[in-house]
């Protein structure tokens, strides 16, 4: 068919209405004819011959959402060295304009809410900023800011106009050129069409001659409305059957570890990290590309999707990868809004096969490549996804790769004018996450481009050191799983496995916890160790009647590692009943009476208690049938049978001291055992760290079966300071713990991260001067808690714990510091602990 009937059906195709268009398709593709090859003829006269196109119809959409958004800003610039004809400069951009309807365009809503393009009245203008005048090394720093407000400053797409040309002069041979159109009327295309134009436009006007430029075949109204007629007649159903079935119904978020928490709404702000391959990599990435017969952009997306899923550790994974869509020769010259966005899903575990994955990849993306036509915005009105500002639609991490950039660095003009094109690393994303790759001059370049909102630039960097290192390791050893391929240098081994767990210190773990407390004893009988309300016991005391009671103890078969059941409200009797249970040699199990007789019965059960310490007004409570029980509040007259010496038993620090259930968030409880050794190590650590004095009080109010409360038992007791015990419930009442606090004069006090939120906001917490350690853990602390300990307690320090149940209550510390960081870190190990954060082959994660 030659061109001239082509062009004639494809008229009068696009003149045909909906059920006729239709058949024209059916009957061309039972003649084995693809209609998508036809031209697309110019000036069809229609109704809806302005409308727009989909991709322009969704960034209308987005614009009203936030019309003073600067995310869809397309930034240019170009550095301009030489004498500067300014005439000629506004005279090749008045002549682009005039060739391209979209830089003469605006954009409307109709009464009855369609939209439309409409032509732009006012002329084009060419702001000229003179910064000659300031000091040379200030130049650069304004032009840097000129061109950042540029970029973010919003465009009104019903006023224009929507190219903006600022002319910067340095001095009076160079300038530097900022160019900024919205994406309604442009993609990154459209950018190199208006530069290579306005370069050869000045040129001949410079010289006093008419741009010689080949006519445009069409505008980009003919485009959008022979592309609404394509897919409107069968093709878009067809594509989207395609894409539906690709993607599932499932759309997970990309969940990289970010630096900040992702805003509600996005700033859009970005930076750009340009970073290089090196040249004998890129040959051997080649090769191995053309061994797996892949193409060198499915093997570096390849990479990139093995280093995404190292940082979620997601193996759903979903890549925007853009499309120029400009695979017909009318749009190759034009200025619009052509580009496409392709989801590329890839599936992967760890144990994926390199092979596999480039299999994978490679089908993915010739998949994609034979359904590229369906506008994205079409695909994510069809999924009928749930709107959600704070993040793109379908994927938040994009990859482009180039195989050919021109470099335009040493172009020049008849007169000598030299252009380059000039970087900048702020610019606006409206992704978490960009990968471009690019060859140019030979080489391969890179840059990730990253949301401010979540990452730091350290981040970035590290991030691209690591793609860097897969590939390397692909090219060292493509037969290996991706699980298995080396991402980390050697450097970061050795800080994350070696250097950070240089703990070791010399504690007297070989000792057990009740020795240590009996020291203290000895060293100060008379002080006072622990207070109840109104009542107090010293040391002395304290140790009297816990030896009297691990005596009777002894007596009921207690020895190492024969567990015990406590069962008892907050009081002087808790203190001694646990340190009795410890003298004894046995290990204590702490059960809540606040607990559900359900919960009790199953924790004594599964635990294998025969003996039970309680209060007698909470029998009734306690499913005590079959158990031996001690009430700790009964006349005490019967314990004055016992000795009040320090037992000796038969006992070392690699005994049982506890067993605390864990919540049982995850199932049923779990019994969780520590030896003395761990615990002596974790206390004396504690010590060395945060350093108790005889001067210091500790408040109890943890309840018991937490495993808070170990430290806050028995780290005052090995110190000499005092032991304040929270009645019953004050835990929860914030304004309670203000008034002990400052009744008791207390030093030292743990809080979860929400109850310190409660308690740091109530009247009167600045009168707490006693306060000097407030300790966290149990959850994640806010940077906001933090912050207002800061304010309103400034003489308090603040320090972050972390550890399960497991570990001898912590595992890492951090003291707080103000240092404007977005989340409070948990720190490095204790000592005599090794911390590892590994993936789930138990490999080291970035």
């Amino acid at each position: 068919m030659n061109a001239e009937k082509s062009l004639k059906l494809a008229r009068r195709f696009i003149e045909l209405p909906l059920e006729k268009r239709q058949l024209f398709l059916d009957g061309l593709r039972a003649e084995g004819i693809d209609f998508s090859q036809f031209p697309i003829p110019a000036d069809v006269p229609q109704a809806d011959r302005n409308a727009l196109s989909y991709a322009q119809r969704r960034m209308w959409f987005l614009w009203q959402l936030d019309p003073l958004s600067g995310a869809y800003n397309l930034p240019g610039a170009v550095r301009l060295k030489g004498a500067l004809n300014i005439a000629a400069l506004e005279q090749a951009f008045a002549h682009v304009v005039q060739r391209h309807e979209t830089l003469r365009t605006v954009f409307r809503q109709n009464p009855d809410d369609s939209l439309e393009q409409a032509p732009l009245s006012a002329p084009l203008v060419v702001e000229q900023v003179d910064l000659s005048l300031l000091p040379t090394i200030e130049r650069e720093q304004a032009v840097a800011a000129q061109a950042q407000q540029q970029s973010l400053q919003p465009f009104d797409l019903a006023s224009g106009p929507l190219l903006r040309i600022k002319l910067i002069k340095l001095d009076a041979c160079e300038h530097v050129l900022l160019l900024t159109l919205h994406h309604i009327v442009s993609d990154g295309w459209s950018m190199n069409v208006l530069i290579d134009e306005f370069i050869r436009g000045y040129d001949a006007f410079e010289r006093g001659h008419t741009p010689q430029l080949t006519d445009v075949p069409i505008q980009y109204s003919d485009y959008a409305l022979w592309q609404r007629r394509w897919l409107e007649a069968g093709e878009q159903a067809r594509q989207l059957t395609y894409w539906q079935a690709q993607l599932g119904d499932e759309h997970p978020v990309m969940a990289l570890p970010a630096d900040y928490p992702r805003p509600a709404m996005p700033s859009y702000r970005g930076t750009r990290h340009e970073f290089a391959v090196a040249p004998e990599l890129v040959e051997q990435l080649r090769a191995l590309a053309q061994q797996h017969q892949v193409t060198l952009f499915m093997l570096l997306l390849g990479a990139f999707n093995i280093l995404l899923h190292r940082y979620s550790g997601q193996n759903d994974l979903r890549v925007g990868v853009p499309i120029a869509n400009r695979n017909r020769r009318e749009v190759e010259g034009l200025i619009g809004f052509f580009v496409n966005t392709q989801v590329l899903r890839t599936q992967l575990t760890a144990q994926t096969s390199v092979a596999e994955l480039l299999s994978a990849v490679k089908e993915t993306a010739l998949g994609a490549q034979a359904h590229q036509e369906l506008p994205f915005e079409q695909l994510v009105e069809a999924l009928k996804l749930e709107r959600n500002l704070s993040h793109n639609p379908l994927f938040q991490v994009m990859y482009n790769h180039q195989p050919n950039v021109a470099d335009i660095e040493a172009v020049s003009t008849a007169s000598g004018l030299e252009l380059g094109l000039i970087e900048w690393e702020g610019r606006t994303t409206q992704f978490d996450l960009s990968l471009d790759t690019y060859e140019k001059g030979g080489r391969l370049h890179a840059a990730l481009t990253y949301a401010n909102d979540l990452f730091d630039a350290s981040t970035i960097t590290r991030m691209a050191r690591h793609w860097s290192n897969l590939l390397r390791a692909l090219v060292d050893d493509s037969d290996r799983r991706v699980g298995e391929l080396p991402m980390l240098d050697a450097g970061e081994v050795q800080t994350q496995v070696h250097d950070w767990n240089t703990t070791q210190v010399d504690y007297p773990t070989h000792t057990c916890l009740q020795q240590l407390i009996e020291a203290q004893v000895a060293r100060t009988p008379e002080a006072t160790a622990l207070l109840f309300g109104a009542q107090a016991m010293t040391y002395a005391q304290l140790n009297a009647r816990a030896n009297s009671l691990a005596h009777a103890l002894r007596e009921q078969g207690v020895g190492p590692d024969v567990l015990v059941g406590i069962a008892v409200e907050r009081s002087l009797e808790m203190v001694i009943g646990l340190l009795a249970i410890l003298k004894a040699g046995g290990a204590y199990v702490p059960l809540d009476p606040d607990y559900p007789q359900e919960r009790l019965a199953y924790m004594i059960e599964d635990s294998g208690i025969g003996l039970l310490l309680t209060q007698t007004a909470l029998l009734t409570k306690l499913p005590v049938s079959g158990l031996k029980v001690i009430c700790l509040d009964q006349n005490s007259d019967w314990l004055d049978a016992f000795s009040v010496s320090n037992p000796v038993v038969a006992q070392d620090s690699q005994h049982l001291a506890y067993v605390i259930y864990t919540s049982g968030s995850t199932g049923r409880p779990k019994g969780a055992g520590n030896t003395h050794a761990a615990l002596v190590n974790r206390l004396s650590w504690m010590q060395q760290a945060y350093t108790l004095t005889a001067e210091d009080a500790v408040l109890q109010k943890t309840p018991f079966s937490f495993d808070v409360s170990v430290w806050e038992f028995f780290w005052p007791l090995l110190t000499g300071a005092r032991l304040v015990l929270a009645q019953p419930g004050e835990h929860r009442e914030p304004l309670r713990l203000i008034d002990t606090i400052r009744a008791q004069r207390i030093t030292t006090l743990h809080f979860v991260p929400s109850m310190l939120q409660a308690f740091i906001h109530e009247t009167g917490v600045e009168q707490c001067h006693s306060l000097r350690r407030i300790v966290c853990s149990g959850e994640a602390l806010p940077v906001d808690a933090q912050q207002q300990v800061f304010a309103k307690l400034p003489k308090a320090e603040l320090y972050n714990l972390y550890g399960p149940t497991e570990a001898a209550i912590d595992v890492t510390h951090w003291t707080c510091v103000d240092e404007g960081s977005a989340s409070v870190p948990i720190g490095l190990p204790i000592a005599n602990l090794r911390t590892l954060v590994l993936d789930a082959d138990l490999s080291p994660v970035a």
